[in-house]
């Protein structure tokens, strides 16, 4: 399996990393890495996320982090697609 990100999920991130570090700049470096590497987790079971909202998409949820990590697999890639707040609407 191999992970990759879209433009758009790291677009998500790096407007995540840059809210954290407005707001909590001690433990941004800590949560952003959390966000960062929770994907890597679906390398081993792809499937683990639950259905996504949008068709073919499924979705890890970060608790006790606020985020979820929407991402699709195809064939032996796993594409992260968007990093969202859950209080976000998506789609």
């Amino acid at each position: 399996m191999q992970l990759r990100w879209t433009e758009e999920a790291a677009d998500d991130l790096e407007h995540i990393a840059g809210y954290l570090l407005t707001h909590t700049p001690s433990r941004a470096p800590d949560l952003v890495r959390a966000v960062y590497d929770a994907p890597s987790d679906l390398l081993t079971f792809p499937n683990r996320g639950r259905q996504g909202k949008k068709e073919g998409t499924r979705e890890l949820v970060l608790a006790p982090l606020p985020y979820l990590v929407v991402y699709k697999v195809l064939g032996d890639v796993i594409f992260v697609v968007r990093i969202l707040h859950g209080a976000q609407k998506w789609p």
